[in-house]
């Protein structure tokens, strides 16, 4: 239900990025697809203008690859984007692309080379026409047709039809048929499979703690009264998404997670509470909320399903074990990551086998995956570079030190004195993003440092703003439970039917049977309360219009309709604005500025002229004459469009 920022893909990439696998070599999840570096110091004075993206920064833990090593063939032109008439090369994008995946990508090739040696080995062969096969049998298994899934996987997973057949298909399959034997399930894992999805369930609150201590003295508490185990979730509860909604999780099905969380679970009588039960470092007290009869499914119906699911689950295991005898009998030489390889074999980054992996091939398959991603950020950085030239303005070595201790000050990284801890800080930021120090500072400090230079200035904190945040974080908020629907006409058959029957009990039955998002369809339509200036005037106005047990009308919500009803409301927090001020003022400044930022790069990007020869796309300028008729804001500037694609 919460409101969704808008797409910012075109925008400076997120410093949150997922970390990337280093070489040993392994397999991941998805079978294929898919040393630690020492934080630096800050160095460098002010004077000197701070390295800015394609300025001559190297990638981490080798050289960049020279122009002479990168792939010449591919589209008919060299030029693959002009921003506002300044060229982005083939070379230039194609070295973009290496030293932001190359490690990666590596990785996969070399992942296939030796899938395909041992493939050779074994006689084993697949097939275009079983690749194919494949295709439809997974659109099929999701109930979608061959291009509605191949379209998903493009637009929601940035996965093409060739990549999809080629990185993922091709290798599961060839693995599939190496270890045929080792993935077929048991008789006793199909029932206990059919027991999982299939069988009773029990429908809990839990409440996480990681003190022992504090865990024995909630769980008294909870026992001698279980109709405030929701307000006590609230309360203690370290499990955040649990607690923010009274301890309310998924109902709890055998074996399905920690065996001693799932007796406890099934051995409670409705309305009781359980024992502390320890979890791994954990302290868990549930309390029983009901039980969940089976389901009357027939296990003839489902037997191949089943059996596929587990299949899949046991070939990501005999997978890395696979890959682990492979990698042990192979003679892999990673040339990619060695100074003294590379001298005596130019242009390759790997052997497999004896075999070589090019840097040809390494460029070629690096801008096939992620080309068009990294062209966007080249695009972006590109815009950053030419306001700021235009302004007049520079982005210096103090700049970058300002915003990464800003980092550090935000997510707590502090030392003894209480200052941001610089080499901690970048450690685990770049550990995280699975970058290099001079990778996270072109991709994720400096775009960020561009724009509050294009900013400075804009962002000011009004009584009313600091009024709002105080009532948003300190004010009372509204308990609720809701149903989101997809149509406005199933909406209002829902509505009939919870007005006729308007209890709690009701709505939560009414919720289970229609709500088409999965958390309150699962937690029968509890979700966190509602305060004010969430960013959804429609639903707060809804909402803190109810009384206790009062039905709302169809709130719209973009293409989605809800329907709440009210559980009351929670207290306001016993604090003045005079103790929260400096506290509020820092949050606000922080969102502001995010905020300015955002649409200062939507701005530059909007007003550009940007003609991307990869994807294909072209946009121009709004006119003047356009302009005029857009959309204004509350101060009378012009918001600017969103750009296109």
């Amino acid at each position: 239900m919460a409101r969704k920022d808008a797409d910012r893909r075109n925008a400076p990439r997120n410093p949150a990025a997922t970390p990337r696998r280093r070489w040993p070599l392994v397999v991941a999840a998805a079978i294929v697809l898919g040393a630690s570096l020492l934080a630096r110091g800050v160095i460098g004075g002010d004077e000197a203008e701070a390295q800015s993206p394609r300025q001559g920064v190297a990638p981490t833990s080798h050289q960049a690859p020279l122009a002479s090593d990168l792939p010449a063939g591919g589209p008919p032109h060299d030029v693959m984007a002009i921003v506002n008439g300044k060229d982005i090369s083939r070379q230039a994008l194609v070295q973009a692309c290496v030293e932001r995946h190359g490690e990666s990508v590596l990785e996969s090739l070399v992942n296939k080379r030796l899938i395909e040696h041992h493939c050779r080995k074994r006689g084993v062969e697949v097939t275009t026409a079983e690749v194919d096969a494949e295709v439809d049998r997974m659109a099929k298994r999701f109930k979608l047709g061959r291009e509605q899934w191949l379209e998903l996987l493009k637009n929601q997973r940035g996965v093409d039809e060739a990549e999809y057949k080629r990185d993922i298909l091709w290798p599961t399959l060839a693995l599939r048929e190496l270890a045929a034997k080792d993935i077929q399930p048991t008789e006793a894992e199909l029932n206990q499979e059919y027991e999982t999805r299939f069988g009773r369930a029990v429908q809990v609150r839990l409440i996480v703690v990681t003190d022992a201590q504090v865990a024995a003295k909630v769980q008294r508490e909870a026992a001698a009264r279980p109709a405030e185990f929701a307000r006590l979730a609230m309360s203690h509860s370290q499990d955040v998404n649990s607690a923010s909604i009274g301890g309310l999780i998924q109902p709890i099905r055998p074996h399905s997670g920690d065996p001693r969380v799932e007796r406890a679970a099934f051995s409670l009588k409705q309305g009781e509470v359980s024992p502390v039960v320890k979890a791994g470092e954990q302290f868990v007290i549930l309390k029983c909320e009901g039980h969940i009869p089976p389901r009357n499914v027939p296990m003839a119906e489902v037997r191949d399903e089943l059996a596929e699911s587990i299949s899949e689950q046991k070939l990501r295991g005999v997978a890395n074990t696979l890959f682990a005898d492979l990698q042990n009998a192979a003679v892999i030489q990673n040339v990619y990551n060695d100074p003294k390889f590379r001298e005596t074999m130019p242009g390759v980054v790997a052997t497999v086998n004896g075999d070589k992996v090019s840097m040809a091939d390494l460029g070629r398959e690096c801008l096939m995956r992620h080309g068009e991603e990294v062209l966007e950020v080249e695009i972006s950085q590109l815009l950053l570079r030419q306001a700021l030239e235009a302004a007049g303005k520079t982005v210096a070595q103090s700049d970058l030190e300002a915003e990464m201790r800003h980092g550090a000050e935000l997510a707590g990284v502090l030392d003894q004195q209480g200052q941001p801890d610089m080499a901690r800080w970048v450690k685990m930021a770049t550990e995280e993003q699975g970058l290099g120090y001079e990778q996270y500072v072109r991709d994720s400090v400096w775009p960020s440092a561009a724009l509050k230079k294009l900013t400075d200035g804009r962002v000011e904190i009004t009584a009313e703003d600091l009024q709002k945040g105080f009532e948003a974080n300190y004010g009372e908020k509204v308990r609720c439970r809701a149903i989101v629907l997809g149509s406005l006409r199933r909406a209002q058959e829902v509505w009939d039917k919870a007005r006729q029957n308007p209890t709690a009990e009701f709505f939560g039955d009414l919720a289970e049977e229609y709500s088409i998002e999965p958390s309150s369809r699962s937690l029968r339509g509890e979700v966190p309360p509602i305060r004010k200036y969430s960013g959804q005037p429609q639903l707060e106005e809804a909402a803190f219009a109810l009384a206790d047990g009062q039905l709302s009308g169809i709130i719209q919500v973009a293409d989605k309709f809800l329907i709440l009803r009210s559980e009351g409301r929670t207290e306001s927090i016993g604090v003045t604005m005079a103790e929260v001020q400096s506290e509020l003022q820092r949050d606000i400044l922080e969102k502001k500025m995010r905020l300015a930022m955002s649409e200062e790069f939507e701005r530059l990007r909007s007003g550009a002229r940007i003609d991307n020869y990869l994807a294909g796309t072209t946009q121009a300028p709004a006119k003047k004459s356009d302009t005029k008729q857009a959309a204004r804001v509350k101060d009378g500037n012009v918001r600017p469009t969103a750009a296109l694609r």
